[in-house]
């Protein structure tokens, strides 16, 4: 053996010794990526070795390219190895810090809650939905046709007073009622209606434990062939069932509504006494002749009730103005 392949020889030997030696002290990926274009790059340590092949004889060449080849292959096995381990080591370091510590106390996130005003006012609507009444709304800022004129009260009635109606400096108002939703309802739909109209009035009231100068009304209204007082009734005590949860004796009497005739007020006996929950009648004639529907064909039954009125007495409120505080204490209780 020649003395040049003799010398070729050990230093691909001792390459790989160093190589080896080399990818066991590296720490991470980079580093070894910088090992291996090192040793295996083009300007490499390995391929500078096999430079001196061209001065091997023919006969020689083979056997230092059979070493080169095996020195090679050790090298890159042990690169392959060693970023397999780093990978590895990546992908368990990332799931320890993915992994939820179901030990760990939570974080507090304190949840919402329904306000007790609009848990009335879904529940009500709830109910009557499953009657087969359908959510209508109207404008919050009205005329003075749709909030008396077409709910058939009259220019000297007292609703139309400056003290319980709140007037803007163009002639509107706000609404007193959401009983003009009905009116806007029926200019555009045609007969059988059955509505449920939910919103925030307006009074000029003096705010006290019972009275505030906004509120919310929930008004029904139905309108069909041969309805009756007899049906409208049915409809309340169906209401009243459910959203009280019990059968509760009833009371109807005698009153009075420039848009309904005749005209009730409705009572429950709850908890030993008894309280006016809700006023009702039948749609009165003219009311339906303003928006085009023949009273000779036509009737209908309207009702309206608070959902302050309610709220308070189901969830007994002594003062309606904590319903509008916003005090985190009273809430907390709902």
């Amino acid at each position: 053996m020649g003395i040049l392949l003799g010398e070729l020889q050990t230093q691909l030997q001792e390459l790989q010794a160093a190589a080896i030696q080399a990818i066991d002290g590296c720490n991470n990926l980079e580093d070894l990526e910088k090992l291996r274009v090192e040793y295996l790059g083009k300007k490499g340590q390995l391929p500078q070795i096999l430079r001196g092949m061209g001065q091997l004889s023919a006969e020689e060449r083979p056997a230092i390219g059979l070493v080169s080849n095996q020195v090679k292959d050790i090298i890159q096995n042990s690169l392959d190895q060693q970023k397999e381990t780093f990978l590895a080591a990546q992908i368990q370091a990332q799931l320890a810090a993915e992994t939820i510590d179901v030990t760990m106390p939570g974080v507090y996130v304190p949840l919402g809650r329904v306000h007790p005003l609009n848990g009335i006012i879904d529940r009500a609507i709830d109910i009557f939905v499953g009657l087969g009444y359908t959510v209508a709304t109207g404008p919050e800022m009205e005329t003075d046709y749709y909030n008396f004129e077409a709910l058939n009260t009259p220019a000297d009635h007292p609703a139309r007073d400056m003290q319980d109606t709140f007037y803007l400096p163009d002639g509107n108002l706000l609404r007193t009622h959401t009983s003009a939703v009905q009116i806007h309802y029926l200019e555009e739909n045609e007969p059988p209606i059955r509505i449920i109209a939910p919103g925030r009035c307006y009074r000029r009231d003096t705010v006290d434990a019972t009275h505030s100068a906004v509120f919310h009304q929930i008004e029904i209204l139905a309108v069909d062939q041969a309805l009756t007082f007899t049906d409208l009734k049915g409809t309340i005590k169906e209401f009243l069932l459910q959203m009280f949860g019990m059968d509760l004796p009833i009371r109807f009497r005698a009153s009075y509504f420039p848009f309904t005739e005749p005209s009730a007020e409705v009572d429950v006996q709850w908890q030993g006494k008894w309280l006016e929950v809700m006023g009702c009648g039948m749609v009165d004639p003219n009311v339906l002749t303003k928006v085009g529907c023949d009273p000779e064909i036509y009737s209908g039954f309207a009702a309206g009730f608070g959902a302050e009125r309610l709220a308070m007495v189901l969830h007994e409120i002594d003062d309606i103005r904590r319903l509008y505080t916003s005090d985190l204490r009273f809430l907390h209780q709902f």
